[in-house]
């Protein structure tokens, strides 16, 4: 059956690591997240599964020497036994031997990777993968009313679609193999705009540069959907699930 980008019919709303705590084996396992941004899913991964080996990577170096000072406060505070490793490095170039670990996390980072490195990124997950590892990709789904106010200041339409030529590439070409795909809604909530500025408009890792009259019409977007407890939007999202073969092809 080929890969789908989307499903429309899937509106279960899920949480992520409820989904990877039931389809991934992670006691013990070394895990390797590529993209990890501020590392908020990465230190989610280390609280609910307090067994796991992380190495977590991010290219955008001021957010890897965030990480970096965040992670030696909590260290020295909590005493933290198996404290996760940051690595600065992109994914088309990971820093990891072959055959080295269980489980690649990418949390909506591949359609973030340069379009001429997607494929080869993937080929980087399947050489550091041990035979029978597992990949974990998760993307948004180019719908909803939050992707519908992104778009209007940065349209990941043609990157995301990419991604997943990437990754469906990857398994016709018997690089990975297909698992499963998974499609439900994920929440985001923001208190207010001011939020939604710093998360979303004010990274580091991309220059957004909205005129005055564009950013009054994101927050103006933004607010109509602001209720007493903030806002909270239904984004779908797929999870591409694959594996490394145990014998190449």
């Amino acid at each position: 059956m080929p890969m789908q980008i989307q499903n429309p019919t899937a509106t279960t709303r899920c949480n992520e690591l409820d989904l990877i705590a039931q389809h991934l084996p992670l006691d013990n396992a070394t895990v390797l997240e590529l993209g990890c941004g501020k590392a908020q899913m990465t230190r989610r991964i280390a609280e609910r599964f307090p067994t796991v080996r992380i190495i977590a990577t991010e290219v955008d170096q001021i957010q890897h020497a965030n990480n970096l000072e965040t992670q030696r406060s909590l260290n020295e505070v909590e005493g933290n036994p198996h404290p996760i490793t940051f690595k600065l490095s992109g994914a088309q170039a990971i820093d990891a031997p072959d055959n080295s670990v269980d489980v690649v996390f990418m949390f909506k980072s591949l359609h973030h990777v340069p379009r001429e490195l997607m494929a080869q990124s993937l080929q980087e997950i399947a050489r550091v993968l041990k035979p029978g590892g597992l990949a974990w990709i998760s993307e948004p789904v180019y719908a909803g009313d939050f992707n519908d106010i992104l778009r209007l200041f940065h349209d990941e339409k043609v990157v995301r679609e990419l991604a997943f030529q990437a990754v469906s590439d990857a398994v016709a070409a018997g690089t990975l193999e297909l698992v499963e795909q998974i499609f439900c809604n994920t929440e985001s909530r923001f208190a207010d705009f001011n939020e939604f500025d710093q998360r979303i408009i004010q990274v580091t890792h991309t220059n957004h540069q909205l005129d005055d009259a564009l950013y009054q019409t994101v927050k103006t977007r933004f607010n109509a959907h602001v209720v007493t407890n903030g806002a909270a939007f239904e984004n779908p999202a797929r999870f591409d699930v694959l594996r490394k073969p145990y014998c190449a092809l």
